[in-house]
């Protein structure tokens, strides 16, 4: 299954549409649906995971040893898939090569993911908040994947978005290609809380496309915590799997 994909996502991207074919394969689909059930059993699913940070683990329940050792300021990931093909190949697109399209494609598989895990008891948080992207990176890109994924959630789900509440105040060195003490050195006094305003004893949920090594959702965690909240948790397309997997 997966080599015709690879083969379709390399050749025709300008072609992958949300619609009456697979988004994946171009299969027939009945109306409604954005992927068939081939490609859909094929993704990354992210399978037995920390119970904290959504880490992949080979048992599930656990919480890894990173997080047992120095606790991140976030309560939960909720993520539904591993950072692997083909949905790395969906996510580069969509923050790269302003393909809107499978955002929101990602955008709603997140959002049914997330629906059904409330369903079964999760705690909904009160308010979406998007990872913010520093001025200078926000006009290179055009617009902020974060953002855009957040308002792909809130609609389907029900809960409000404030993409205004947290900025970043700092331009930071790309967060690419450092280790996890090497990204909270370079997230040191990033972000500032634009209100601080009804925030206490607040369940929030942030949103981002990838998590890899919490740093940024655990900076921003630590910036909410101090001004009051009591429950952030975070919500992702995809967790990176541990290093050298």
């Amino acid at each position: 299954m997966l080599k015709p994909v690879q083969h379709y996502l390399k050749r025709h991207w300008q072609r992958l549409r949300p619609g009456t074919s697979c988004a994946l394969c171009a299969s027939w689909l009945p109306p409604g649906l954005a992927l068939c059930e081939g490609c859909e059993t094929e993704l990354p699913w992210l399978g037995a995971h920390c119970q904290r940070c959504a880490l992949p683990l080979s048992v599930d329940g656990l919480i890894c040893g990173g997080c047992l050792a120095d606790s991140p300021a976030f309560d939960q990931v909720l993520a539904p898939w591993r950072y692997a093909f083909p949905v790395d190949s969906l996510i580069n697109a969509f923050k790269h090569r302003d393909q809107g399209s499978l955002g929101r494609l990602a955008g709603a598989l997140l959002a049914r993911h997330l629906q059904h895990l409330f369903d079964e008891g999760q705690p909904r948080p009160e308010l979406l908040l998007p990872v913010p992207l520093s001025p200078q990176r926000l006009r290179q890109r055009g617009f902020n994947q974060a953002a855009l994924l957040a308002d792909w959630l809130g609609k389907p789900l029900g809960l409000p978005v404030n993409a205004k509440l947290l900025q970043r105040v700092q331009e930071q060195h790309s967060q690419q290609g450092l280790t996890a003490s090497e990204r909270r050195r370079n997230l040191k006094q990033a972000f500032a809380l634009v209100s601080e305003a009804e925030l206490t004893g607040r369940h929030l949920a942030l949103v981002d496309d990838v998590l890899t090594t919490g740093a940024t959702a655990d900076s921003l965690a630590r910036l909410l915590k101090r001004a009051g909240v009591r429950r952030v948790d975070v919500y992702c397309l995809a967790r990176t799997p541990p290093p050298g997997e």
